[in-house]
């Protein structure tokens, strides 16, 4: 369980995360050796996955997202294995969550433009093995998008 320390710990990294280890074992009020006690506690524990660097696709020109909502084709055993498996090497596709109950997979799908997302939708999208159904939601803003946690 985490204690007040790892709390606080975790919360300066979720607000600063390009934090030095001095700098966060100062603001923490630590010690930079009880720093990496705690940090490999919390990496051994698996609270801490670990560190990476957050980009923003739109800024490379990435100016469209689409969720794909999937249904598959359940006569195959492993139908949902192959289509995820051949999901992930799309390098569009930036998200793949599985679900309960009519839709089975959604697929987040970003592209330059159009032109570009029709591309990668025919030659990609519509190869991939097991499918029944797919519905397209085109994004138009994102309201909300927080990877912190409330700690």
């Amino acid at each position: 369980m985490l204690d007040d320390l790892d709390r606080r710990i975790l919360r300066l990294m979720q607000a600063e995360p390009d934090l030095s280890g001095p700098d966060l074992a100062d603001r923490a009020g630590v010690t930079p050796s009880r720093l990496a006690r705690r940090l490999e506690k919390l990496r051994e524990s698996g609270v801490l996955r670990g560190v990476r660097a957050q980009i923003d696709w739109q800024a490379l020109g990435y100016a469209v997202e689409v969720s794909l909502r999937i249904t598959i084709d359940k006569s195959q055993p492993r139908a949902l294995d192959e289509l995820m498996q051949a999901a992930r090497d799309i390098p569009e596709v930036i998200e793949i969550q599985t679900f309960l109950g009519r839709v089975d997979l959604r697929l987040s799908v970003i592209a330059r433009d159009m032109a570009h997302y029709q591309q990668i939708y025919r030659d990609q999208i519509l190869t991939l093995p097991h499918l029944a159904e797919i519905e397209a939601l085109m994004h138009v803003a994102r309201i909300k998008s927080e990877e912190s946690l409330p700690l």
